[in-house]
């Protein structure tokens, strides 16, 4: 889809999680911008704050060619005020952000976005389905120019949500997965292990043991138990580190930047890492707790095996509940997700071995 984006066609576009979804909007919208002083020219919003932060530091990397170009990040959980000042003293062409601070810097005037050419929404239907984040959204859109491009791409796109999408388009190039077997993950290697629940940690730490691993991230379901595993792992000497909703921004940011800058090698997560997180050295995701529903587990697997590379995916399942998610997984996307066998060849889920 890039040559559609670059001639200016609005897109609502499904892709695989690790498709590279981020480089079709980044290279487009690099591709057609005249930067301007003083003027945002494109405006890119996410639900969470990492991802805003990680889709800011894409545009950088390919900015490198293009010194003109200024990047900014705008979020909650910090100071309006740092905002206000980038804003006015170093006006960003393209500004990457959360709904609920970018229409706060709009209405403050801080943020003028008479300019923007290009309106961009990444995970939009996570975007769009809190009702308050999509009421940000069309506040925001509002407040832009008219005649504007605007791209939306997610990995999961229900049929509820499309038309939302379109609302805000015109004529727009629309590209679906309909054949949801097809969202899963080539080289992606799936099992489970059946266990009750106070067998869940001695059997982490065997597998972490006798696995090998690049980086290795670990999915629950509450902050409590992320930190409790955490602080597990690291006294049995698996070095580890936490993100979580509970944890102040900037503790968030420098965790996630750590874990891919390979500092550290396992990452204890809820949901809030589960999308659009794009750390490449991970080739190992356990689902400690089940996810609460199919798209959540594509999302969550989809952090190893990204962009077509090998990976494993292994899920705990616990009790009645669990099987029929994972049931409903497997339904779902035509995929077969085997028990754990009591060896596995590491060349099936390691690149180059």
């Amino acid at each position: 889809s890039i040559p559609q984006a670059i001639l200016g066609t609005d897109i609502v576009c499904q892709a695989k999680s690790g498709m590279g979804k981020t480089a079709v909007f980044v290279l487009a919208t690099l591709q057609q911008l005249e930067p301007v002083d003083g003027q945002v020219s494109v405006i890119v919003l996410c639900h969470t704050r990492e991802l805003a932060f990680q889709i800011s530091r894409e545009y950088e990397r390919f900015c490198k060619y293009m010194p003109a170009v200024k990047v900014s990040v705008f979020f909650g959980g910090l100071p309006t005020k740092n905002d206000e000042d980038v804003l006015k003293k170093n006006c960003p062409h393209i500004v990457v952000g959360t709904p609920g601070r970018i229409l706060a810097l709009a209405k403050s005037k801080a943020l003028n976005l008479r300019y923007v050419k290009h309106f961009i929404t990444d995970e939009c239907d996570k975007v769009l389905d809190s009702i308050d984040m999509r009421r940000d959204v069309q506040e925001i859109f509002k407040m832009a120019p008219h005649e504007k491009q605007v791209l939306m791409f997610s990995a999961t796109l229900s049929k509820e949500i499309r038309p939302v999408c379109k609302k805000f388009m015109q004529h727009p190039m629309e590209i679906y997965i309909d054949n949801e077997t097809k969202l899963t993950l080539h080289g992606l290697r799936q099992h489970y292990v059946k266990l009750r629940e106070n067998e869940k940690n001695r059997k982490l730490i065997d597998l972490l043991d006798k696995l090998e691993f690049n980086q290795v991230v670990i999915f629950v379901k509450s902050v409590p138990r992320c930190t409790a595993l955490c602080k597990l792992l690291t006294e049995q000497n698996f070095p580890a580190v936490e993100i979580h909703r509970g944890m102040p921004q900037e503790d968030r940011l420098a965790r996630y930047k750590e874990f891919k800058e390979f500092q550290t090698r396992i990452l204890v997560a809820t949901n809030l890492f589960g999308r659009g997180m794009d750390i490449e050295r991970v080739n190992i995701v356990f689902n400690y707790d089940m996810p609460e529903d199919s798209d959540t587990y594509l999302h969550r697997v989809a952090r190893a095996g990204r962009f077509g590379t090998k990976g494993l995916a292994i899920t705990y399942v616990a009790d009645e509940s669990d099987a029929g998610i994972l049931s409903e997984v497997q339904s779902r996307f035509e995929v077969q997700i085997t028990e754990m066998p009591d060896e596995i060849d590491v060349a099936t889920y390691i690149e180059n071995r």
